[in-house]
Order: structure tokens, then sequence, then C-alpha cells
């Protein structure tokens, strides 16, 4: 006979929930404040400093540490099914090791087998994925084929599912490959249904040739990988997949830009207007290609990815610098393993190794250390490469990818002088290798929140199997569609009469209304889901206030003008605390557009900066 699961009283439940970080420097894309941060159940509740928060809540001295939004890693490959084989980690190691890093949300893709609808293949990976995340996930969906059927499962998918983003490959012939006609069509229809078009751009008819020369030459190792797929092979490919994208005006995402000239190419069409998104990853900024002439084939393999690491021992440095400036927006991980021995699949043949690396671990550390503690990007573009920007694209934001009022409470408590060496030994991967194996970074998680669980605590791992959900990406996201709006042009003639002029008036206006509507059609989907599921995952995104303290006492320590409640621990008691005002205050000045709040207290206290019109000094004495 089993022990009864002893139950656990209300009150601790629901202290259980609470959380206090206290004494940190939030960062987000857009600056750092000093404030501490309350949550509870799951949601971040208040922000400011002296918060009135309940009694037994647990209290994390960020003191000397930044407090960064959990990463969001918008590309990782778990249980794939690949080239003759399966990657290694799962969905529940991979996220625990994702967890691990820092980062608390993961988007994995779902690429359908040969006889598999899309809609088939999304629930195979809802059905694995559900039961085994360690953190939040969403799921992009790769068009590996083109038929009206196909179409109808984009749109289903969608509507009914919130997935808001598919994937396109112009590489791996005879596998996956789409040609021009059928890219073209995929992109009007990601345009129809409200999604992100995503490419993994690489010349595939020239990848087989250059291949077919190179064995026949007798070149079979890894080497021949880097080879077969030069530089100038992913640039041609990511400027048709700009040009193409931007004469259908749908939004374009390049995954794993891996090349100055790849990137260089983002960037001008970038400049050029385009609505694109370039990618890198944390493989290519870390390490680079020489690793292919290693003399050890296992270790040269464990280096194969596509598009292939460069040669050129500057990529990684130009490649940080990009992110830096935004021509480069996103940092992923492609993480999809395969051990050694399953890298040997290829031993004779470098066709025939498994491609892909580690990083979903280690991103976050081999970034900070790369791009931060090298001096060439600051905390806050970090959380942008890292979180909040694949957040805005992927219709997360704000519900994640942001620190602030109402967001989830996904959260990296980041110590930025520890120091940790990367290891295959050490890490939580299920893989026997790690490209960035010997790596010293200084930068580590101490903690890392999610939904508001403590899931890695002092630096020790506390991930929890199926604790993480599915998240809606759900289209028609207004970050991304609002630049395609904004381009959206009907084809016309010169307006010769005024007759004309008014039919052109009268299709602008059809068009403003036809938006409009598949917006409101797009929030009416997730409504519905919301109401079916009854959950907050898939609700409307909440609309965030700025750092306030919202009291949250108990009710037995309310208190009333003319008795003091109890003193809760290790809390201020307000009413011992005296007020000195000095300076002659006009409070219609408060609406003036030069002046600014800095802080607002629960107590109803405000402090002024300095205006030329006044000067307010507001002192609080304990």
């Amino acid at each position: 006979m089993s022990t009864p699961v002893k139950k656990v009283p209300i009150h601790l439940q629901s202290a259980q929930n609470r959380l206090l970080i206290k004494n940190g420097k939030v960062v987000n894309d857009d600056g750092i404040i000093d404030s501490d941060v309350y949550i509870e159940d799951g949601v971040i509740r208040q922000m400011g400093r002296n918060l009135i928060i309940p009694g037994g809540t647990r209290t994390i001295d960020a003191r000397g540490r930044y407090v960064m939004p959990g990463g969001i890693d918008p590309h990782t490959h778990f249980e794939f099914e690949f080239m003759g084989t399966k990657s290694i980690d799962d969905f529940y190691q991979g996220t625990k090791a994702a967890v691990a890093g820092g980062t608390t949300m993961i988007i994995d893709f779902v690429v359908p087998r040969k006889d598999e609808s899309l809609v088939e293949a999304y629930e195979r990976y809802r059905q694995s994925a559900d039961e085994k995340v360690c953190c939040d996930y969403a799921l992009h969906v790769a068009v590996t084929s083109w038929s009206p059927k196909v179409k109808e499962d984009m749109a289903t998918l969608a509507k009914d599912h919130g997935v808001g983003s598919f994937k396109m490959f112009m590489a791996y012939r005879d596998m996956f490959m789409l040609r021009d006609p059928e890219l073209i069509e995929t992109f009007k229809a990601c345009k129809e249904i409200g999604a992100v078009a995503m490419v993994h751009a690489e010349n595939g008819d020239l990848i087989a040739e250059n291949a077919k020369k190179l064995l026949a030459a007798g070149v079979t190792g890894p080497e021949g990988h880097e080879m077969s797929r030069p530089e100038e092979v992913e640039a041609e490919a990511v400027n048709r997949a700009c040009v193409i994208a931007n004469q259908v005006n749908c939004p374009l995402y390049v995954v794993h830009v891996m090349s100055r000239s790849a990137a260089e190419e983002v960037e001008a069409a970038r400049k050029r207007g385009n609505c694109v998104f370039g990618e890198t990853l944390a493989a290519a900024v870390g390490t680079d290609g020489t690793n292919y002439l290693h003399k050890c084939w296992r270790h040269a393999a464990g280096h194969v990815i596509s598009p292939p690491l460069r040669p050129d021992t500057d990529t990684p440095r130009v490649l940080v610098n990009m992110l830096a400036k935004d021509n480069l927006q996103v940092t992923g991980s492609d993480n999809c393993t395969f051990t050694s021995e399953q890298k040997a699949l290829g031993k004779d043949d470098f066709t025939k190794i498994p491609n892909g690396v580690n990083g979903v671990e280690d991103r976050m550390a081999v970034l900070w250390e790369k791009g931060v503690h090298a001096g060439i990007m600051d905390p806050m573009r970090f959380v942008a490469v890292t979180s909040t920007n694949a957040a805005r694209i992927f219709n997360l934001y704000p519900r994640k990818g942001v620190i602030a009022v109402g967001s989830d409470a996904d959260i990296v408590v980041w110590d930025p002088s520890r120091k940790r060496t990367i290891s295959a030994q050490t890490h939580v991967q299920a893989v026997d290798f790690n490209i960035f194996e010997g790596m010293e970074v200084t930068g580590v998680p101490e903690y890392v929140i999610v939904n508001g669980r403590v899931c890695v605590d002092e630096c020790v791992l506390k991930a929890v199997h199926g604790f993480g959900k599915y998240v809606n990406t759900d289209p028609f996201g207004a970050y991304v569609y609002d630049m395609i709006n904004d381009k959206e042009k009907t084809p016309r003639g010169v307006a010769r009469t005024d007759a004309d002029a008014k039919r052109h008036a009268e299709e602008d206006a059809a068009l403003a209304k036809a938006r409009e509507a598949a917006r409101a059609a797009a929030a009416a989907a997730a409504a519905a889901r919301a109401n079916q599921n009854g959950s907050i995952l898939d609700s409307p995104k909440i609309k965030l206030q700025g750092p306030t303290c919202i009291p949250t006492l108990p009710e037995s320590a309310v208190v009333t003008p003319s008795t003091k409640g109890p003193r809760l621990e290790g809390q201020r008691n307000l009413q011992d605390s005296t007020f000195s005002i000095s300076g002659e205050f006009d409070y219609k000045l408060l609406f003036e557009p030069d002046i600014h709040i800095w802080n607002i207290f629960s107590g109803g206290l405000v402090l002024i900066r300095d205006s030329p019109k006044m000067r307010l000094s507001l002192m609080i004495y304990p």
C-alpha cells in the first residue's frame, strides 16, 4: 500500500508561489533600472523599491547581479528525425539544458515525415513535447512540399493552433528543398494568414554539384562539408529569399546566418526597407570553421552544421558586431545534437554526416562572453538579441521577453563576474561532444525562474519534467505586420480623372478595412482558444504598466486610519516614517510634457526630476 501524499496547507501553497528579487539591476532592451521584482503565481506583480509584500515570500538578494528576461531560443531541433537517425536531445533533456543556461522558452521546428500532413506532424510533436518540457515552448512548422492541401493546413495551424511561422528550405535537394515558384507560393500563403516566413538559405543545386565533384576527387572527410557549401552559396540564397519576400510583401526571417557575406545581404535588404530579420547562432559567434581541418575525424565531424562554420577566423567577431549594430536581430542555437556514433554514419562520405551541433545550454554564456564581456555590446542589446527581439517577431511580447508588471515571471539573475569552463563532461545535454569545449566564460545564470518557479537555485539545476506548456505565437503580430501593412500597395494606373481618384480612395479604404478585419479575426480566434482552454497561456496579450508598487498585504495585516496593523517580519513600518517636503509645487505641472515622474510609491509619494519650472525634493526618514 502506497504512502498517502501529504497535502500542503493552503497558506503554505500560496507562499511557495511568491518570490521577491531585490537589490538587482533590472535590464530590459531599452534600459537598466534599480528595482525589486515581486512575483506571484508565475506573473510579475510589482516592481520598484520598498515594495509592500505578503509574509512568507522567499527573497533572492540580487545585489551585484543583472535581473534580465529569461532567454528565448527561437531555433531548436529536439527529437528531430534527420539523415537516418534522430537528434539525441529530447524535449526533456533539451529544455532542461536550456533552463540550465538561462533560457526559459524555446521554439522548436515541426518537420513532417513524407507521409504526414502538416497538421498530423504538429500533433505528433505536441504529443511528445507537452509531457516533457521543463519550460514553455512554441512551434514553427516546416513546409517541405507544396500543394493545395499544404496551403489549407497552414491556414488551419495559424487559425486553430496559434502557429505564426513557417520554415522553407532552399537546400537539402530531394529531401526538403523548395524551388523558387514554390517559395513564391509559400510566401504568399504566409502573408495571407499573417505568418512569418522563415528560410534556410543555401543554394541546394550548387551544393549538390559541389559535393559530387569533391567526392569524385576523393574528398570524403568533414572538410568537404564546408568546401561544398562556401560563403557565396549562402549569400546568394539569402539575397534571393529577400527579393522574393519583398516582391510578395511577406515578412522574412533568415535562420542561422553563418557568414559575413550572408549577414551583409540581410543588412542591405533592411536598408532598402525590406521587412527581414536575421538570426545568427551561438555556434557562429563562439567558434569557427578551422575545426573542419582538425586531424581528429570525430572532432571535425562534431562541428558539422549547415550552413557550415566559416574558416575565416574573423567571422565570429563580425557577426557579434552585426548583432550589436542591429544588422542582425536574434541569436538562436539551432541545437540539433548527434552523438559521435551517430556522426560516424558519414565516416566515408561527408554528405552523410548528420548535420547539427549543440548550443541551447551555452547560447547565453557564449554571447555574453563574446559580446558583453568583450566590450562589443551592452547588457541591453544582449537582452534584445537573446530574448526581446524573438518575443516581438514571434508575437510573444509583452508576455515574454520583458521584465514588466503583468509579464510572465521568466527571469534570469545573471552573475557577470562568475566564471566557468564549458565542457561535455559537465554539461546537461545528452550529447557526448561540445563545440565550445574548454572555453572559459565570464557570466553565468545564478538563478533561473521559469513561470515563477526557481529552476536554477544558486547555480544548482532544479528543472521540473513537464512543468512547461505550449504557448501560441498567434498570426498577424503587430510588430511585424505593421511593417508589412505600411508597405502594402495596390497596383493601379495613374488617376487621370476624378472618377479614377475616387475609385482609388475607395480601394484604399477597403484595404484598410480588410486589414482591421484580419486583425480582429486573429484576436477573436485567440480569445476563443483562451475560453476553450481556460488557461492564461492562450489569453490575449495584457497591457503592461510601468513600475508600480501595489500593496498585497494579507487581510490580517490590513491597516486602518485609526489603528496600526501587525508589522510583517523584515518589512519597514511606513506609519513610523516622517516626511520632509521642500520647494513650492503646483500639481498642474504634473501634466506638463517636460515633467517626468521618477517613481511612485504605494503611499502616494512622488519624486520629480529637476526642471526649469520647479524643483521638488522628497525625503523619507525611517
